[in-house]
């Protein structure tokens, strides 16, 4: 006859024998683990290097673009206290004061009119600054693309920003960084693998990660450039959990009625080009 006890105990030593193998194995399977680690994959750029890259500092910190000497383009869920907020342009550190660097107070926040928090379309915002930008090596504005057209699927790109780079600290870097991403197409970033239309992926959208993963933007770095083929294509607008293949990062595309907002409002007279064709 079995004793009852004694079975028992049997059962939960070998019960927790295997979950401990259980344990080890997945700790020492590569990939996932070490993903978490190091979420944005990316890497610190020259100092200086990116003259026309933004650091919004106000209650949560943002990157933008100088496209004119007063004038900043970032992405409208970057909640912006005009009273509180500077811009710093020629920034390399985020944390210490450098000689190349101009501060700024914000004139005026101006979101895109069409921006929704619910499904994240239009989410640009310009800001006007109290004053004009010395433009130099370390500080210049960057052109805007001609025509505002799509971004071909598997594009390569670069993405820009002071944000997290490690998902268990959540730690905003102090230098700035950059990660090279990959255009996703629409489709199979709305498929039931990826965003699962939650929230759908427009036209007015661009999808871009890596598909094996960890190399993405994160928190910090929204407002920040989407740079491909030389050209400032879109700004960092969210993603739902950093440096996932099931997430990749969504940036707001450029598009033609997005650069015909800009130059309406604010003017023809930039330093970038503005043309749309």
């Amino acid at each position: 006859m079995i004793n009852t006890e004694e079975h028992k105990a049997a059962t939960m030593r070998g019960f927790f024998s295997s979950s401990l193998s259980v344990a080890i194995f997945l700790l020492i399977i590569p990939g996932d683990t070490c993903m978490d680690l190091d979420i944005i994959g990316g890497y610190e750029v020259a100092p200086h290097s990116r003259p026309f890259m933004a650091l919004i500092k106000g209650q949560l910190n943002c990157g933008g673009n100088l496209i004119k000497k007063n004038w900043v383009l970032t992405a409208a869920h970057c909640s912006i206290n005009k009273r509180t907020a500077t811009v710093i342009i020629g920034a390399h550190s985020s944390s210490k004061k450098e000689k190349e660097q101009q501060i700024f107070k914000i004139a005026k926040a101006i979101p895109h009119p069409c921006f929704s928090h619910e499904n994240k379309e239009h989410d640009l915002q310009l800001l006007q600054l109290k004053g004009r930008m010395k433009i130099n090596k370390a500080v210049k504005p960057i052109n805007l693309p001609s025509g505002g057209v799509d971004i071909k699927s598997r594009t390569k790109c670069q993405a820009t920003g002071w944000g997290i780079t490690n998902n268990e600290q959540r730690k905003l870097s102090d230098t700035l960084r950059e990660v090279n991403v990959t255009i996703i197409d629409r489709r199979t970033c709305n498929d039931q693998k990826h965003y699962n239309y939650n929230p759908l992926i427009t036209m007015n959208m661009v999808c871009a990660g890596d598909e094996k993963g960890g190399k993405d933007t994160c928190a910090g770095d929204s407002g920040g450039p989407l740079i491909c083929n030389g050209e400032l294509r879109g700004i960092t607008s969210f993603v739902k959990k950093c440096g996932t293949v099931q997430y990749p990062g969504i940036y707001s595309l450029l598009t033609k009625h997005h650069l015909l907002w800009i130059k309406k409002t604010i003017g023809g007279d930039s330093e970038a080009d503005l043309s749309v064709a």
